[in-house]
This record gives C-alpha cells, sequence and structure tokens, in this order.
C-alpha cells in the first residue's frame, strides 16, 4: 500500500503529494521520495538530478522552463515557506496559461509534482527558505525560457503581503508575458 497522498490539482500533470509522516519522541521519518509508491499512484517518473536552493524573504524566481529538454521537477521545502506556482506552456492543453499555486512548508512537508511543459516559479514567504527539488532531465545552459511573474494573461495571485519588497534576478525581471513566450 502506497506511503502517500496524490492529490491532483485541476491542472492535467500538477500534483500536491503528502507522504505518511512517523512521528514519534525522538522527532520523525518519512520517504520523501519512493519510485514503487509513486508508480503504484500512476507517476511514472525518471529523475536525473537532485537541486537545492536558500532563499530570504520577498524572493521571488522564475517563471522558469527548459526550451528543448523540458524539466519535470518534484519541489519540497525543508525549511520555512514557499509560494510555489506552476503555469501550463503546452500549446495543445485545454489548460494552456492557466496556473496552481500551492504553499509548501517545512511543516506541512508538501510536495508539488511539475511536468514537463509547464513554467515554474516560487516566491519566499518566510524570513528564509530552503528549497529542494528532483529532475527528470538535467539542466541545460542557454536552453532556458522564462514568463513575467506579473503577467496580467496569467493573472497569478501571488500572496504578496503590504509592505514586501521583492527581491528578483535581473533575468526573472525581463521575461515577457504569456503571449510572447515559447509554447511546448
Amino acid at each position: 500500500m502506497s506511503k502517500i497522498k496524490v492529490t491532483p490539482c485541476g491542472i492535467e500533470g500538477l500534483y500536491v503529494i503528502e507522504p505518511k509522516v512517523f512521528p514519534d519522541e525522538r522527532g520523525y521519518f518519512m520517504e520523501t521520495y519512493n519510485e514503487n509508491d509513486f508508480k503504484e499512484e500512476g507517476l511514472n517518473m525518471k529523475f536525473v538530478q537532485d537541486n537545492q536552493s536558500m532563499s530570504v524573504k520577498g524572493v521571488l524566481r522564475g517563471l522558469h522552463f527548459q526550451k528543448q529538454f523540458p524539466q519535470g521537477k518534484l519541489v519540497r521545502v525543508i525549511r520555512g515557506s514557499v509560494f510555489d506556482v506552476a503555469v501550463d506552456l503546452r500549446a495543445d492543453s485545454k489548460t494552456y496559461g492557466k496556473w496552481f499555486g500551492v504553499e509548501l512548508t517545512a511543516e506541512n512537508k508538501k510536495q508539488f509534482y511539475i511536468s514537463e511543459g509547464f513554467a515554474h516559479g516560487f516566491l519566499v514567504l518566510s524570513d528564509e527558505a530552503e528549497f529542494v527539488y528532483k529532475c527528470t532531465d538535467f539542466y541545460h545552459p542557454g536552453d532556458e525560457g522564462g514568463v513575467i511573474w506579473n503577467d496580467p494573461e496569467i493573472g497569478i495571485e501571488w500572496p504578496i503581503p503590504e509592505g514586501m519588497k521583492l527581491i528578483q534576478s535581473e533575468k526573472d525581471q525581463k521575461w515577457s508575458g504569456l503571449k510572447d513566450t515559447f509554447k511546448f
């Protein structure tokens, strides 16, 4: 029997995954990835690379994707909290341009699986956040694409508190909107 709860997000290819947590007086134990559990739930991806980042409050990373070598990502937070977002860029999808967001925290231990063909980004809500993710393809420099975080055509409802100063890379500030973006 699977040790994970998989919840589809209303957009094909996006899933919130909740691992079974085994707490006791020492702390807790959980499996963050088990190929058999994922296959039992119909998720048959193969991961080839793990990444980790640390960001401070107000950092908004994304919305990123790779064009010729798209990556599926299984993302989670091990310290702090983020609002994590995926935007459907699959040209033939009935949900093209739609977005889904979920709060990922060290406490709720939720994971978010984002299939190939989506742009991905997150906003750090806590003072600091450590973000880890598994990828289905390797990172390829020069193959990056992106969508501007605040494109009104997409309409992402970022939970930006009053007075929060956003911190972005120069690259992320220069992406164009959905209408000018690469489609899968």
